[in-house]
């Protein structure tokens, strides 16, 4: 694992529903790159709204972190955007 922990990630998922398994399974794969996660969605008594947004702290040079944004990108509905804080 490197040691250079300063890209954060935020993934937007609008299907949650649909897309879920597919974005854990790539989580999973990333998993020891990732310091930090953090799942928010409007949860409510009866009922959780399909969209949600996942904010990781990774810890990995720039070609890993690429080739994570690119897998997630390719799951229909899911959108990442990060930055490294140099």
């Amino acid at each position: 694992m490197s040691d250079i922990c300063s890209t954060v990630v935020a993934i937007t998922q609008d299907n949650r529903v649909e897309t879920a398994s597919e974005v854990q399974d790539i989580l999973t794969n990333y998993g020891c790159h990732i310091r930090v996660r953090l799942g928010l969605h409007d949860a409510h008594v009866d009922k959780c709204t399909n969209t949600g947004i996942i904010l990781l702290q990774m810890c990995a040079d720039k070609k890993v972190i690429s080739e994570f944004e690119q897998e997630l990108n390719r799951v229909p509905n899911v959108k990442t955007k990060y930055m490294t804080l140099d």
